[in-house]
């Protein structure tokens, strides 16, 4: 097996579903827990609209007062969510290192949640695309929805298939398929990860997994059992959600996630799980929130 990424969403993806919004010092204070704990790439703010996403409000304040390098002197990696030319040109200004566009595969997804449609939200995307690569820093697309919709049911391979061919003409630094909602099984995962050709020049692929219905970590087996180079998202804690996907329950959990690789013999970004347990407790008392990882209450193994 290859080696595996972990990318941390917890303070993105993480908060923007609960509702205490947090405020910009305290969630810097959850990126500089998560960095003394191993993470180095991490998505740490959203470009949107505060009225949309009042969680995610304040995203230049949190960026000017984060670590960019790692105790040990290791540069990190800031990912800033962006919908348009409007966000990544706020993101670029800042100290993030990589714009994330996030881009629904259904129109009906889409529509609720950024205002436009597919082709809509891929001319926005190449737009910002295109301010980032000005300014020297990377770029993502994750497609939205690419498992399952909410709205439109079942997203089949093929649909998925016509989109990729679009981001991939972008020519961006990376992929990923999110299952938004939680509906995925291994078995697509698969069939995803062959959407995106095995070549020198190709974009690198990641995956964003939900466990809304208890098949993240299994997806997540799937795609490190790929055999090819793929990071993985998960959220300290197992905290998350998207506010405009109906029972979008949390991400996979970070310490979770690790603790299945590492003792499975998999190659991991190394991180302090201990750490990473201790940061989820102190999130969920800011945030008057459970936490649903479990490592944590089962604790780990003699």
């Amino acid at each position: 097996m290859s080696a595996v990424e972990l990318v941390e969403v917890g303070p993105r993806d993480g908060l923007q579903n609960e509702d205490r919004a947090l405020p910009p010092e305290t969630r810097v204070a959850l990126v500089e827990r998560l960095v003394a704990a191993g993470v180095r790439r991490l998505e740490t703010v959203s470009f949107v609209r505060p009225d949309r996403v009042p969680q995610m409000a304040g995203a230049e304040e949190v960026m000017a007062a984060v670590p960019t390098t790692a105790p040990d002197g290791t540069p990190l990696t800031h990912v800033g969510l962006v919908l348009n030319e409007r966000g990544a040109r706020r993101a670029v200004e800042t100290a993030v290192g990589e714009i994330n566009v996030v881009v629904p595969v259904t129109d009906e997804f889409c529509t609720r949640n950024q205002g436009t449609t597919v082709d809509g939200m891929l001319d926005h995307a190449a737009a910002a695309v295109e301010v980032a690569r000005g300014a020297g820093v990377g770029t993502s697309v994750t497609l939205a929805v690419a498992f399952g919709c909410p709205f439109a049911g079942t997203v089949s391979t093929e649909h998925v298939a016509g989109v990729v061919d679009r981001v991939l003409a972008l020519g961006v630094d990376e992929l990923a398929f999110a299952d938004t909602v939680g509906v995925g099984v291994p078995t697509q995962v698969a069939a995803l990860a062959d959407l995106l050709p095995r070549l020198p020049d190709a974009p690198r692929l990641r995956f964003h997994f939900h466990n809304t219905r208890n098949t993240g970590y299994a997806n997540a087996w799937a795609a490190v059992a790929l055999g090819r180079r793929v990071a993985l998202d998960a959220s300290v804690g197992g905290f998350g959600g998207c506010p405009f996907a109906p029972a979008a329950t949390g991400n996979i959990a970070s310490e979770d996630l690790h603790y299945m690789l590492e003792r499975a013999g998999v190659a991991v970004t190394p991180v302090d799980r201990g750490a990473l347990v201790d940061t989820a407790g102190w999130l969920s008392k800011e945030l008057d929130s459970g936490v649903q990882a479990l490592l944590g209450k089962a604790g780990e193994p003699a």
